[in-house]
């Protein structure tokens, strides 16, 4: 079974679609992440790519903690995973600079 990819409110929906559009110039890069972020429908956690982390401890993103990263260039997802309701939350995107960690 597939798991289902949500965001907390709809602001953050909000937020992550304007990300793309006004911070990512590129297309393919764009679609590079929206891949990404698709296919943590199948492998919410995976452990095979290289850009995947579970954070420890969590830290705070968006009122939540994030548990998952993923690294998709210079651009980092931070996201949970509901297990029992096969539910991927989005909390966060990031672009890699010094802040991102804190």
């Amino acid at each position: 079974m597939s798991y289902d990819i949500r965001y907390p409110t709809p602001r953050l929906k909000k937020y992550f679609d304007e990300f793309l559009q006004k911070s990512i110039l590129h297309k393919n890069q764009r679609k590079k992440i929206v891949d990404e972020v698709d296919a943590l429908r199948s492998t919410p956690r995976p452990f095979h790519k290289k850009g995947f982390t579970e954070i420890k401890p969590p830290m705070p993103a968006s009122y939540h903690l994030a548990e998952y990263r993923l690294r998709i260039g210079d651009y980092r997802v931070l996201y949970n995973v509901d297990d029992k309701q096969k539910i991927v939350w989005i909390l966060d995107i990031r672009i890699r600079a010094e802040k991102t960690y804190k």
